[in-house]
């Protein structure tokens, strides 16, 4: 178990719209307690008032002040944290640090949900926008990380649920009813250790070495 552990990456969580990285605390322990490094941060402003995009360059920010510049990890987002991922992995060189990166019911090709709201961070997140059509264009760069998306098709946040599905990578299917519960069901924590453990194939390595 120590050879494991000291072979794992650090693992950062990004919360969701109206989150904090409190709403992680299920997830965090049982990971802490199955021996990886957590962390989290805290998106401001969490509601939407500013673009994903200045929100992903918090997290670009984070990963700079965190841990070392040789240092891989492994990302997982919630939500519109998944989409904030995206874009810091897509757009803001995330590609070159992040190994494993697990999206939660994010709404890849958006949500009518997000409608609602004429907030900036949540008109990017609508059906069609220019943001998430820009980010789906080159998506095939996904597939130069281990890349899984869960998701639930009971999803009334996400909808169309099957709007979390995406043409590259992993995905797994687990029947939760509640959007908020993807975060805290065993199935889903399983879910996410089982891709958490994939082993990272030699090319990452590589890559990661560069």
């Amino acid at each position: 178990m120590n050879t494991e552990n000291q072979q794992r990456n650090p693992v950062l969580l990004v919360h969701g719209i109206d989150d904090t990285g409190a709403v992680f605390h299920k997830m965090a322990g049982y990971l802490g307690l199955q021996g990886w490094s957590v962390y989290s941060l805290d998106l401001v402003p969490n509601n939407g008032d500013v673009g994903l995009d200045k929100l992903a360059k918090q997290v670009a920010d984070y990963v700079t002040a965190t841990f070392a510049p040789e240092q891989c990890l492994d990302l997982v987002g919630f939500s519109m944290g998944g989409i904030v991922s995206r874009y810091y992995i897509q757009r803001l060189g995330g590609i070159n640090r992040v190994q494993r990166f697990i999206t939660i019911s994010s709404p890849h090709h958006g949500t009518v949900v997000a409608y609602a709201s004429q907030r900036p961070g949540c008109v990017q997140m609508r059906p069609d926008n220019i943001f998430l059509k820009d980010l789906n264009s080159d998506a095939v760069i996904l597939e130069q990380l281990d890349f899984t998306s869960i998701w639930t098709p009971y999803d009334l946040m996400i909808v169309p649920a099957n709007s979390s599905q995406m043409p590259v990578g992993n995905e797994v299917i687990v029947p939760v009813a509640l959007h908020p519960w993807m975060l805290t069901d065993s199935r889903s924590l399983a879910a996410v250790k089982a891709a958490l453990t994939n082993i990272i194939k030699l090319p990452f390595l590589k890559k990661a070495s560069s």
